[in-house]
């Protein structure tokens, strides 16, 4: 099978590229989505049917397109669901509008590209002569393109539970993976629980649980037990940060950004204000800055900047005060199995002694992944194959200002590119929609414009 374009993933930015390609590219093109996931466009994220998992960037930004910045809402309004432009949809609604929008494109066959899915997981890959790539798939088939964009993602974060002791008997009761639901049916409603990460992954959680009958306490254990902050209900216009110039530091730019707050800025608009220039600020900063911010700031930054709407954030933060769910900040050292339940030992942060806690269920919230490729096994042999190279913080792949995958030579490789959170290493500023519809948009561009397919 040989295509002009292959779209390796099957989730958020593999349906951005996917319909600017359809868009862009002449009728004459061939284009293959190469993925394993059934829920095509709708991933982990966008696949949850209950209406308690809202986006949390307001619906007004969630156009897929960004030249047509009302698209989303129109959709919601021919649903019969719409709302105004800083209201929360549904992440069911939003996953069903990626749906359709690919399929409104696919229903115009004639004038555009063809486009088959490939419904495997790739497992290797071979640069060609020519400069193309074969894929190995899964099933013993390959598939040949002349240009590929790698929206594989990221892996599911397990990283307290590697460095802990797991009891055998206490793995019958850890959920590693949440959106996994079938767990959910298993746990009785006057259980205990026990939910490792305390960000958005887990409130979650908590909130579906509640909704499924559970009464019972939840503790929530994370490294510092912070927990996301709420989206104001009236957004207020955004405060253009004021910060230093070069040499630019983290400890700078927060001096910065307290000073304006203390100066009377509601911090909700700085944050605002601030996020346009992310990606520019991660770029100006020394690589000893960027990895002085992964160690020390990074909790801080998601809690501010990745906030829930508020509605959300009333349910859980009744439970809170409530006390059916309790925050711990601690570091987990073991998970023993006693008297037929699974035991938490935790050193509380700031403390010596350890902590035991008794539980019914664990289960594993800490989140979307940005450490590294070791996720994926295709990213592992083209790392092997020096098409690829990790960067150097770990956080994905080294790519270049264009989101080109640079290989083991340091020369970007034409014709390949990566998107979404791969590249958090580049961009940092890469999850959300907001940046991933403009950087999926730039890269279909760029693959027509270097002549990557045929466009005759």
């Amino acid at each position: 099978m040989v295509y002009d374009v292959a779209v390796v993933g099957s989730g958020f930015s593999a349906i951005a590229v996917s319909v600017h390609l359809l868009r862009s590219l002449p009728a004459s093109a061939s284009i293959a989505i190469v993925g394993d996931d059934p829920a095509f466009g709708r991933g982990t994220a966008y696949r949850t049917e209950f209406h308690l998992h809202r986006l949390n960037v307001p619906a007004g930004r969630m156009s897929v397109f960004p030249d047509e910045p009302d698209h989303f809402l129109q959709w919601l309004e021919r649903q019969g669901r719409g709302i105004s432009r800083d209201e929360f949809a549904s992440r069911g609604d939003y996953g069903l509008y990626l749906r359709d929008t690919l399929a409104s494109l696919l229903r115009d066959r004639p004038s555009r590209a063809k486009l088959d899915f490939i419904r495997a997981k790739a497992t290797g890959c071979v640069r060609l002569a020519d400069d193309g790539l074969l894929f190995q798939l899964a099933e013993g088939e390959s598939l040949q393109a002349r240009a590929v964009a790698l929206c594989l993602g990221v892996g599911t974060a397990d990283l307290p539970l590697r460095d802990a002791r797991i009891a055998e008997p206490a793995r019958r009761r850890l959920v590693r993976n949440p959106w996994r639901l079938k767990w959910l049916s298993k746990v009785k409603p006057e259980e205990t629980v026990s939910i490792l990460g305390s960000g958005l992954t887990m409130i979650d959680q908590v909130l579906t649980l509640r909704a499924r009958g559970h009464r019972g306490v939840i503790h929530v254990l994370s490294r510092r037990g912070l927990v996301p902050h709420a989206h104001a209900r009236h957004h207020g216009a955004a405060v253009l940060p004021d910060l230093p110039d070069d040499p630019l530091t983290v400890s700078g730019i927060l001096k910065a950004l307290r000073r304006q707050v203390r100066q009377g800025a509601e911090w909700r608009t700085v944050m605002d204000g601030l996020r346009p220039r992310t990606q520019a600020l991660w770029q100006r900063l020394s690589p000893p800055e960027r990895a002085r911010f992964l160690r020390h700031a990074l909790a801080w930054w998601n809690i501010h900047r990745h906030r829930v709407a508020p509605p959300v954030f009333e349910q859980f933060d009744a439970l809170l005060r409530d006390g059916s769910v309790k925050v711990h900040a601690g570091f987990l050292n073991e998970i023993g199995f006693r008297d037929g339940r699974p035991c938490l030992a935790y050193r509380p942060r700031g403390g010596r002694d350890g902590v035991s806690l008794p539980v019914d269920w664990v289960i594993n919230c800490t989140g979307m992944e940005r450490a590294g490729i070791g996720h994926s096994p295709l990213l592992v042999h083209m790392a092997d194959q020096g098409i690829v190279v990790p960067d150097g913080l770990g956080l994905g792949l080294r790519v270049d200002g264009l989101s080109r995958a640079i290989g083991a030579d340091g020369n970007a490789l034409p014709g390949l590119y990566a998107v979404g959170a791969l590249t958090a290493g580049q961009f940092w500023e890469i999850t959300a929609v907001p940046d991933i519809r403009v950087q999926a948009q730039t890269v279909a561009n760029a693959i027509i414009a270097e002549r990557a397919v045929s466009v005759a």
